[in-house]
């Protein structure tokens, strides 16, 4: 889930205002100011969940391969609709080998990325200045 996600229902935000901090950091924290632990049974804190699995193998990754944890999120804050397998939001029945000049491309990647009529319109214009699309 990113930081901030509109509801499918387009009626409420979800705001996660610590999605970029890091959980060693934010359990050093709450140590720090002596936080209480209030025991919770919702939310992934129950044995035998995929969630800890999940945990257990991104801690093992990063112990073997520090930075890994970092390198995943950069990557998902970073796709191109022509990533995804989302027709709706990238036209590949309309995708040719043709580069943004119409040479032939060199395998380096596809070029013009067509966008759809219907695409969000921040999809639109890929050189857009829009501060929201910046990626710090």
């Amino acid at each position: 889930m990113p930081p901030k996600l509109r509801s499918d229902d387009g009626r409420n935000i979800v705001i996660r205002p610590l999605a970029y901090c890091a959980e060693a950091d934010l359990a050093e924290y709450a140590e720090l100011r002596a936080f209480p632990v209030m025991p919770c049974n919702l939310c992934g804190s129950q044995e035998n969940l995929e969630r800890k699995n999940v945990k257990a193998m991104l801690a093992e990754w990063e112990k073997k391969h520090p930075g890994r944890i970092e390198t995943i999120f950069r990557s998902i804050s970073n796709v191109m609709p022509s990533q995804l397998a989302d027709a709706n939001l990238f036209d590949f029945a309309g995708l040719d080998f043709a580069g943004r000049d119409g040479a032939a491309l060199d395998g380096r990647g596809l070029g013009d990325e067509r966008r759809r009529a219907d695409a969000p319109a921040w999809l639109a214009d890929p050189e857009s200045s829009d501060s929201t699309l910046d990626s710090g």
